[in-house]
């Protein structure tokens, strides 16, 4: 049974990096539309092709082919149709890893409505900042009492817009029982003709950023974004027609639609998704040899659990490939991985906004701790503040050039916000906020965030150098690295601490780390603060909140 890659990409093998960068093609159909022109071919040519494997922890699991999607995708169409979405409506969706969220997906794409996956972890206040920007029409919630009652209570605060609330499995006052709806909905439901039909340039996702530096912003993406994805999974996740590919991420993050749904399914490889409330590496490992995955994605701080692990107790005989991505790779935990399976952990890069953009293709030798090359889609240039293109080892802002045309893949533009949008995408350029450096073989070198460079005594010092190196002391578990103001170095280094269970607190184990950094950095990049914290500022996606250690230090 073969994979729908080539009605997209003409020519899908490549023998070197720079033959695909060089001359990979992406077709792209007008008025294409995921559901129908992926989806619904595959149940026509090749209805039991499996597309979906799904578990979770009390012993359920589920098997969907794409005969399976179109019926139930169609079905919730229906359902939606019935209690008032239309082209363009907003709908939520916070259905953490339920299977129903496929369903949603799809079924919001045939309509031409606009899906806004969304963490479970919201409180009421961020239910009605997402509401009242986005103009949530409807919202589809798993059975979670905790996000059950702060939708409640956020909806009496904007009921007025928020006009639908639907529960999976349910009965509760003022909610409707998506399921009971979905199974007595109709499994017919024609692709839309005339205004109602959707073209490439429609939203059909809405994305909250993850609001390192200030409030979520709301990237929007048109309906031809999943084919850009076809990089993501085809080129660096480097997926197989026949394969199980597991991504770690729930619905409510990006990194869900870059792993679980677009370009896995195009390029003919199923999806796994392991539905946990409570992470637990054994468990993790235990499905993933369980169900034999073939590919494998995750952030680096799950490698880091995973490499603590017995991993000699699992079958991977069914893995074949491992990609990282989310944050930058620590090149200790890209050694240890290797060590203990034999798998070279390929990195790559990209925001909420793009594709993969930076990644190591399957062609190329990775370099431990550098994110890779450049997608064939994008033309990325190291811009200097001068905003011109920076010298080999020189740091520069990771951007993408526009100037004579939008490759697909590209966000279109912040919602509601054209100032905003202008302040990130001008003189023909993407400015991704990311700092790198390039090195001799084209390789880019993650620095950090624009806003977390550190100034010191004439110095520049990237935040991911310093914690990269912390890392690799055993005491260290987490650590973030900002800036702390001084009236004579302008900035010294900051270093705030997670100790593993082992070590506790003391000041000769701060100076034991200071050294540390000294060697295995420069001597002016150690830090010169060292404060020990039970824990670290994050978003609700689990992202390192640095804006809020420095705004405290200021406070202070």
């Amino acid at each position: 049974m073969t994979s729908l890659l080539n009605s997209f990409v003409p020519v899908a093998d490549f023998k070197s990096y720079e033959d695909f960068k060089k001359n990979l093609v992406i077709n792209v159909p007008d008025n294409f539309n995921f559901s129908y022109d992926v989806v619904d071919v595959y149940a026509a040519q090749q209805p039991q092709k499996q597309a979906l494997v799904w578990c979770d922890d009390n012993g359920n699991e589920a098997v969907f082919n794409f005969r399976d999607l179109q019926y139930y995708s169609n079905k919730v169409a229906n359902v939606f149709t019935k209690y008032g979405i239309g082209k363009g409506d907003n709908v939520m969706l916070i259905l953490k890893s339920r299977y129903e969220f496929w369903f949603c997906l799809l079924a919001l794409h045939r309509i031409g409505a606009v899906a806004v996956p969304a963490t479970h972890m919201l409180t009421k206040k961020d239910i009605v900042y997402r509401v009242e920007r986005a103009d949530i029409k409807a919202v589809v919630c798993t059975r979670d009492d905790y996000v059950l009652g702060e939708i409640d209570a956020a909806h009496k605060e904007c009921s007025s817009i928020l006009e639908q609330k639907m529960v999976l499995s349910t009965e509760r006052k003022g909610w409707i029982d998506f399921n009971t709806e979905m199974e007595a909905a109709s499994e017919n439901f024609n692709r839309p003709t005339g205004e109602k039909a959707t073209t490439n340039n429609d939203i059909s996702i809405l994305y909250f950023s993850s609001g390192t530096t200030g409030l979520p912003k709301m990237v929007q993406h048109d309906f031809a974004y999943p084919l850009a994805h076809i990089i993501t999974a085809k080129y660096w996740q480097n997926v197989k027609d026949g394969g199980l590919h597991y991504t770690v991420a729930d619905s409510g993050w990006a990194k869900c639609i870059w792993g679980k749904i677009y370009g896995q399914w195009i390029a003919g490889s199923a999806v796994f998704v392991y539905d946990y409330d409570r992470f637990s590496a054994d468990k993790m490992l235990e499905n993933t040899a369980k169900y034999n995955v073939t590919t494998f994605c995750a952030p680096p701080t799950i490698y880091r659990f995973l490499i603590r692990e017995d991993l000699s107790k699992y079958d991977f005989s069914k893995l074949e490939y491992c990609v990282v991505a989310g944050e930058p790779l620590n090149p200790e935990v890209y050694e240890q991985f290797l060590e203990l399976t034999g798998l070279k952990l390929m990195e790559g890069f990209g925001q909420t906004e793009t594709i993969v953009s930076v990644a190591t293709y399957p062609w190329m030798e990775p370099k431990p701790g550098s994110m890779g090359r450049p997608s064939p889609l994008y033309d990325i240039e190291l811009l200097n503040a001068q905003g011109n293109a920076c010298e080999v080892g020189e740091e520069g802002e990771i951007c993408i050039d526009t100037r004579s045309s939008k490759p697909p893949g590209i966000f279109t533009g912040y919602r509601l916000e054209p100032e905003r949008t202008a302040d990130v995408w001008h003189d023909g350029y993407y400015h991704t906020g990311d700092m790198a450096w390039k090195d001799e073989d084209g390789y880019f070198w993650f620095v950090g965030r624009a806003d977390d460079i550190i100034k010191t005594s004439g110095y520049r010092v990237g935040p991911f150098e310093v914690e990269s190196a912390l890392i690799e002391h055993p005491a260290v578990l987490e650590c973030a690295i900002t800036g702390v103001p001084d009236p004579i170095r302008g900035q010294v280094i900051k270093a705030t601490i997670v100790l593993t269970k082992k070590y506790t607190a003391s000041e000769e184990l701060k100076k034991e780390l200071q050294e540390h950094v000294k060697k295995v950095t420069a001597p002016y990049k150690y830090p010169r603060v060292v404060e020990f914290v039970s824990e670290l500022p994050k978003t609700i996606s689990g992202k390192i909140r640095r804006v809020e250690i420095r705004d405290k230090d200021k406070g202070q």
